[in-house]
């Protein structure tokens, strides 16, 4: 037997195919790591005193220097996750992305770093905010003698290609980081008496009135269930 017309409402499916989420490749981070340095060359002053004219970014910074800036982050984000079990999750970067338009020193650069990403927060996640998390998280976690080890391994690209768009918001840039900031730019020197011991992958806390230090380890697998308050 054979039916013909419209199939009834029973037998046709009306599930919508399930829309597809922006992934950068490592094609599409090198892009965008052009556009950053594009904004950060635009604002370095050329001295005066050279005669020749101030060159473009492609003369100062070729492609394999942008693609190697671009590996260098994805390899450290991946020694965090494969080595040290600390992903850079999406609630870190959220954090981050948050911290850098609340206390940007600059924000008139932040919004051309991010009108230049097209105001996109996952780009902005994944290729601003990522190789600056990464690189901080990536000194507090690695000894130095363990470092260079590191950065050698292998990037898994296809784990770099799976970046996918996580929810993020765009933050409001803060007109001055200095606003309702009772820094004023000037360091001072504090005692060494009674300091804890040098050591890496501690925690630190400010309170508001004094910095606690706590935990952490030697770098040569001693670990420490010490620590101190600095005022």
């Amino acid at each position: 037997m054979i039916f013909t017309g419209t199939l009834p409402a029973f037998w046709r499916s009306d599930v919508p195919a399930k829309a597809s989420q922006p992934t950068l490749t490592f094609a599409k981070r090198v892009a965008y790591q052009r556009v950053i340095e594009e904004v950060y060359w635009g604002h370095r002053i050329w001295p005066k005193e050279r005669p020749d004219p101030k060159p473009s970014l492609d003369t100062v910074m070729p492609q394999a220097q942008l693609e190697k800036k671009v590996a260098d982050y994805l390899r450290k984000s991946h020694v965090l996750e494969d080595y040290w079990q600390q992903p850079l999750t999406a609630e870190q970067l959220q954090a981050e992305m948050d911290r850098m338009a609340k206390h940007t020193r600059q924000p008139e650069v932040l919004h051309e770093l991010f009108d230049a990403m097209g105001s996109d927060p996952f780009v902005i996640a994944e290729c601003l905010v990522r190789p600056v998390l990464a690189e901080r998280l990536f000194r507090s976690a690695m000894a130095p003698q363990y470092a260079s080890q590191a950065v050698g391994q292998p990037i898994n690209f296809a784990k770099a290609n799976r970046a996918r768009f996580r929810g993020y918001t765009l933050p409001a840039i803060a007109a001055s980081s200095k606003e309702g900031s009772t820094c004023n730019d000037a360091w001072g020197g504090i005692t060494t008496s009674n300091a804890p011991t040098g050591r890496y992958a501690h925690t630190t806390v400010w309170t508001g009135s004094e910095m606690i230090v706590w935990g952490g380890f030697n770098g040569q697998m001693t670990f420490f269930n010490t620590g101190a308050a600095v005022k």
